[in-house]
């Protein structure tokens, strides 16, 4: 207690204490009652939280709960969405993938979502500080978080590069990837041969944009054109966040909005094509025999534990900002509903179109094989008799062509080979699975210039790619920047500009010829594993060092009631085994894999899958440890006292809100001093507090603390104001027994 409170300078006084309570209250500031800690028992059934944080402790704050709900929105709506949900679906039983992908995404995706989006709001830091605050010895979490941010991140927006290059190249008519260049020798103009050999669009993305070289070996020197349009890219990318969520709210009213605006209008247009009809049935028709094979089990985790975000650093930045009262559980539901809804938006769309293309290459197969078929009839290689009498070549349909060439093949069974017929049959264009790139920037172009106005929708739908890439990287640049802005302090215009900056500069490793090879290095080994591991121990150090129980009381107080039970079940046995299983599936998966990458061959104009060299192989595990490295570093650094615990290292606006709490503990026990007849005593009159009921026991919860696997916590004076400060003893992990 001050040495000048009021009550010190009574004790130390010679003076005769005549006033009355009622004299010595007239003296002290008013106090509200209400919502003071003396009133124990004026408030019935209402639960105060013992550790407060103000609203207005200095830390930026959203506008509304819309602009919130678009960042995090903005941030788990990704390209993966639109390319690699809907080749997920095609892959594993179409409508029957649907089925374990939804149930991971309530027994894993929700809980651990839920669970970042809590911790982030209560502690009111980013991820480096919510984890040191949580278990500093556990303290990497944060920082690996902020590695696999920072790789992430560099070959992502070389994505965004790409689609702004194509974005550009979209206002021209016709599409500059509508048809195959000609090349004249002299007299003689003959077609592209690379060209010739694969299709205008392949030929466009490999060779006039990407100029790619046959190996990663070939570096080939920059590309200009992509050189360009990535720093284009990581411009819009420093303008959005510069300012923080007062800038990147602000784009996200657009960029969270906008795609949705374009996938609905792609969705009526691409059912007014023909064949439609067919991509989507295709899609949706369950092979329910999938269900029982276990990749397709490891793929739809895969994919709901990248679909949200889970780990980056991202969802826990963005909830840092909210009022400590925000219903964050049905911020947790909202977004994850919203996810799953925009892949099947987003699928519907490209099987849509899909489907229409399909139909156009199986009409054009028909078209260039029954000119072979009439060749064969002209030279008598083939007999007339072999042809139904209905068949009429002018117009001949796909059943008409599919007669006659089981007419051929039976009767002319052996030499059939040598006549290079094609089935042709819609089925099989249905089948051949694109994700990645390949959908984006070939497939899917591909069918745009079969659309009336094909300009037009090329624009929006790389606008659209575009913006889906840009609010991902505004929450994985977030996830960079809060964490370090929360621990030091520096300005953070500048030091926004500087990440900028020094991103772009190693971002030119993926604009070289051979820069595609070294995105897709990136896309498999920087992130896979290590956030896999990152997520499980945020799991872990929440669920079984800090306490389920514990932080489910928490969440009670914070919330004002109770999270469901299951959420207890969920967060301390279900996730963390799916999460060993999904590691031991990944590691295994990477083991028996060999390691390499699709390489385009110039001279046979095709994708020929290579090997890494030594010098890659090394770089891919390179990737993996350096992403993990501080799990281990931190760990031994702090269990052997090498390193600060991190609570030196808080936000000042969150000192500012601990040294609040301790002079309002001063006022209370002042006033305590009063009203009890000796400090620390609080009035007898009124209930107790209820302890949280769980499975375990109903032992009462203890708030949340800092350095809980220390025991070292530097606001126990401020967790029980109404018990005596005793000696800081070791806290050991909770017993939910």
């Amino acid at each position: 207690m001050p040495k000048n409170s009021k009550v010190i300078q009574r004790e130390q006084s010679h003076e005769h204490v005549t006033e009355s309570v009622a004299d010595l209250l007239a003296h002290e500031e008013p106090l509200d009652y209400k919502s003071s800690s003396l009133n124990v028992g004026g408030a019935a059934g209402k639960k105060v939280p013992q550790i407060e944080v103000p609203e207005n402790d200095g830390r930026p704050a959203w506008n509304s709960k819309l602009q919130y709900i678009l960042a995090q929105v903005g941030f788990s709506v990704g390209l993966g969405n639109v390319w690699r949900f809907p080749y997920l679906c095609q892959k594993n039983g179409g409508g029957a993938y649907l089925v374990p992908y939804f149930i991971l995404l309530l027994i894993i995706g929700i809980p651990l979502f839920f669970l970042e989006l809590a911790v982030g709001q209560k502690i009111r830091r980013g991820s480096i500080g919510v984890w040191n605050y949580v278990c500093p010895r556990l303290g990497g979490i944060g920082m690996s978080s902020l590695m696999v941010c920072g790789f992430v991140g560099l070959y992502y927006n070389v994505i965004i590069g790409w689609s702004i290059f194509y974005f550009f190249q979209s206002f021209q008519y016709p599409l500059p990837w509508s048809d195959c260049p000609i090349r004249k020798n002299g007299t003689l103009a003959i077609v592209e041969p690379e060209c010739d050999k694969s299709s205008a669009t392949t030929y466009f993305w490999y060779r006039q944009t990407l100029n790619t070289t046959s190996t990663i070996a070939e570096s080939g020197g920059l590309n200009i054109k992509m050189t360009l349009s990535l720093l284009v890219a990581w411009i819009i990318v420093c303008l959005a966040v510069i300012k923080g969520i007062a800038s990147s709210g602000k784009v996200m009213y657009f960029s969270s909005l906008f795609p949705y605006v374009v996938l609905f209008c792609f969705l009526v247009r691409g059912l007014m094509l023909k064949g439609s009809v067919d991509g989507i049935a295709h899609m949706f028709t369950p092979k329910l025999e999938k269900m029982l094979e276990p990749q397709v089990w490891r793929e739809a985790a895969t994919q709901v534990f990248f679909a949200l975000g889970l780990g980056f650093g991202g969802v826990i930045a963005f909830s840092s900002y909210n009022k400590i009262d925000n219903n964050c559980h049905f911020d947790a539901v909202l977004v994850s509903v919203i996810n799953f809804l925009t892949s099947i938006l987003a699928t519907l769309v490209v099987f849509a179109v899909l489907g229409f293309k399909a139909n156009i290459m199986n009409e054009k197969c028909v078209v260039e094989n029954a000119e072979k078929i009439l060749g064969y009839l002209n030279s008598n290689v083939l007999s007339h008799d072999l042809i139904p009498p209905h068949v009429n070549f002018s117009h001949l349909s796909t059943s008409d062509y599919a007669e006659m060439y089981g007419v051929i093949k039976t009767v002319k069974e052996d030499s059939f080979p040598q006549l290079g017929l094609e089935p042709c049959v819609l089925e099989d264009e249905l089948n051949k699975a694109v994700q990645g790139t390949g959908l984006a920037f070939i497939a899917f172009t591909e069918a745009m210039t079969h659309f009336p106005a094909s300009p037009f929708w090329s624009v929006m739908f790389f606008f659209m790619l575009i913006n889906l890439g840009l609010g991902s990287m505004i929450g994985t640049m977030t996830g960079i920047t809060t964490p370090v802005l929360d621990a030091y302090k520096v300005q953070k215009e500048l030091f926004t500009v500087c990440c900028c900056i020094i991103a772009f500069l190693c971002g030119l490793l993926f604009v070289q010829r051979s820069g595609n090879y070294f995105v897709t290095m990136f896309d498999d080994y920087s992130a896979g594993l290590p956030l896999t591991v990152v997520v499980i121990l945020e799991n872990l150090s929440v669920a079984w060092i800090y306490g389920t129980k514990r932080f489910m009381q928490d969440l009670e107080d914070m919330l004002g009631f109770r999270p469901c039970i299951i959420y207890f079940y969920l967060w301390k046995y279900v996730s963390p085994l799916c999460l060993i299983v999904l590691i031991s599936a990944t590691v295994i998966e990477m083991a028996i894999s060999p390691p390499g990458y699709n390489a385009w061959v110039q001279d046979l104009a095709q994708e020929r899958f290579q090997s890494y060299p030594p010098w890659a192989l090394g770089m891919c595990f390179a990737l993996i440890i350096v992403a993990m490295l501080p799990l281990p570093v931190v760990f031994i650094a702090r269990h052997f006292n090498l390193m600060s615990d991190g609570s030196n290292k808080l936000s000042v606006s969150y000192r500012k809100s601990m040294m609040k709490d301790i002079s309002n503990l001063e006022e209370q026990d002042e006033a305590r001093f009063i009203l009890g007849g000796k400090p620390g005593e609080a009035p007898s009159s009124g209930p107790a507090r209820k302890p949280f009921l769980t499975p375990g026991g109903n032992k009462p919860m203890d708030s949340l603390s800092p350095n809980i696997c220390y025991g070292t916590s530097y606001q126990n004076a401020a967790i029980s104001p109404t018990t005596p400060t005793t000696p800081s003893t070791p806290l050991t992990p909770e017993s939910d027994s």
